[in-house]
């Protein structure tokens, strides 16, 4: 009976191990759980970035205007004939106080 009694304490102590500090165990699953939320958020916020490039795409595939108009602007380019003018602000200095 005594042996009966080891035994399955020894189970028990096997499973309650499974339970709170093995791998699988409940605080594994839960920081397990959390990896999965943070890397769905980081794929919705790709999925969102890579549709805005995708719209982008289109758009410079599509017309001279938008591929014009980022020359303008990224590559400070202008068109025969223009004249660039370009407003340098002063620096502002820092008062020491």
């Amino acid at each position: 009976m005594k042996w009966l009694i080891a035994v399955l304490l020894v189970i028990l102590v096997g499973l309650q191990y499974r339970l709170w500090i093995s791998e699988g165990s409940l605080s594994h699953r839960a920081a397990l759980q959390e990896k999965i939320e943070q890397q769905q958020a980081k794929n919705n916020r790709l999925q969102e970035r890579n549709a805005v490039l995708a719209l982008e795409v289109e758009a410079l595939k599509s017309g001279l205007d938008v591929i014009e108009e980022r020359a303008r602007e990224q590559m400070g380019m202008i068109k025969e004939g223009e004249t660039f003018f370009m407003i340098v602000e002063p620096e502002r200095r820092q008062s020491k106080e």
